[in-house]
């Protein structure tokens, strides 16, 4: 099932650029605190990620912190355009800084695990995943990145779970309906999955028909 399981990561790799670019944007929208001119900075660097300028971003970011070093959203608002950039190892040092300084915020365990991920540390995302989730257990796009390094490491049962929990969540979301069908053809489940596959399909999930014609139309 290693095709399975490829198919898996680079689905929600897409996915997961898409979704924390949201959660980027909505948690630099948050009152902060800073003085005003490191909130300036905040602001521009948020206008240059944004429209994709992520060194320039990563800049405003870094004046933000001299400014006010602090403060925990400049530096997880900086990590995450170095993580954009593939600085990896980069953006885990500003997300440790971000928990250190804010230890009970789900969403810099969040973009810490992806990185992690990145690097090819699948034990160290899912206990960052592990720790989003006990503090904010309502998220559903967590159980979609925790299911995906679940199935990556062969944990299908697992990711089956995940799954379910996030589309118990947010019945709309086509990303777990495309994810758990994978999940159930990888348990022998071809039938049920397909079918998860086919509604995601229909939802307007990208991909949908490829995939059917890779795990169902044969």
């Amino acid at each position: 099932m290693t095709s399975t399981i490829i198919s898996l990561m680079i689905t929600f790799k897409l996915i997961g650029r898409v979704i924390l670019f949201v959660i980027f944007t909505s948690l630099l929208s948050l009152d902060v605190g800073l003085t005003q001119s490191a909130d300036d900075y905040v602001a521009k660097g948020r206008a240059k990620f944004e429209k994709g300028d992520y060194q320039g971003a990563i800049q405003d970011f870094n004046k933000a912190i001299a400014l006010d070093p602090n403060n925990a959203t400049s530096y997880a608002g900086r990590g995450f355009p170095k993580g954009v950039l593939k600085d990896y190892k980069g953006a885990i040092l500003d997300f440790n800084k971000a928990i250190q300084l804010e230890p009970n915020n789900a969403i810099y365990y969040t973009f810490r695990g992806n990185a992690k991920a990145a690097l090819d540390d699948p034990k160290g995302a899912l206990e960052d995943y592990n720790k989003a989730i006990s503090l904010n257990p309502n998220d559903p796009i967590v159980y979609l990145f925790r299911a995906n390094i679940r199935g990556a490491t062969g944990d299908n049962e697992g990711a089956l779970q995940d799954f379910n929990k996030a589309i118990g969540i947010n019945p709309n979301n086509v990303a777990a309906y495309a994810g758990r069908g994978l999940s159930k053809i990888s348990l022998g489940q071809k039938a049920s999955g397909c079918q998860d596959i086919s509604k995601a399909g229909k939802m307007g999930f990208v991909g949908a028909d490829k995939m059917m014609k890779q795990y169902c139309n044969k």
